[in-house]
């Protein structure tokens, strides 16, 4: 396993050319079909899997349940995932310049989600590749931009680091 990714991250693939994956635009949000009876209690979020090619030659790609891990809090409990709500990669030709994405729901309890991890590993041409891990959180921002109003000012590192990580949040920029 190499060191693990900043949802938001591009992880790219030494055995396939081109080939590169990042986990992205971790938010809250409510599945499109409706709660599982399962999920009852818990907050819903949703994650999008990127598979992108810049190689010369299309991959056939496959991200299906079982190949998406994902654990929240301190402890790595697992999520629930809403399989019925989550829209998987199914063998889908990604040919040179193109891109294809994967959308999953999941819920957890709503304290644990300050702290995700998504290990993801993808099926390319029949092959797996190795696991990757990529950690976030919902709710970090706002925790972040009160702490940095306590204890630093606009030019201090900790301000500087908190403008990134809203820019990198806000809608349209992921």
């Amino acid at each position: 396993m190499y060191e693990p990714n900043v949802v938001g991250d591009w992880q790219e693939y030494d055995e396939h050319a081109g080939l590169r994956v990042r986990v992205h635009r971790l938010e809250a949000g409510e599945p499109p079909r409706g709660r599982d009876d399962a999920a009852a209690g818990l907050t819903y979020f949703r994650v999008k899997v990127t598979v992108e090619n810049r190689g010369a030659r299309h991959y056939g790609i496959h991200l299906e349940d079982g190949q998406i891990d994902v654990r929240v809090g301190p402890d790595g409990e697992a999520a629930f995932i809403d399989w019925r709500n989550t829209q998987f990669i199914e063998g889908f030709d990604v040919y040179p310049l193109r891109r294809v994405t994967a959308v999953l729901y999941a819920a957890a309890p709503e304290a644990a989600l300050t702290h995700v991890d998504i290990q993801v590993q993808l099926r390319v041409d029949e092959e797996w590749t190795d696991r990757r891990l990529w950690f976030g959180g919902i709710g970090v921002v706002e925790a972040t931009a009160a702490a940095t109003t306590a204890s630093g000012g606009p030019g201090s590192l900790a301000h500087q680091l908190s403008a990134f990580l809203k820019d990198q949040t806000e809608p349209g920029t992921a």
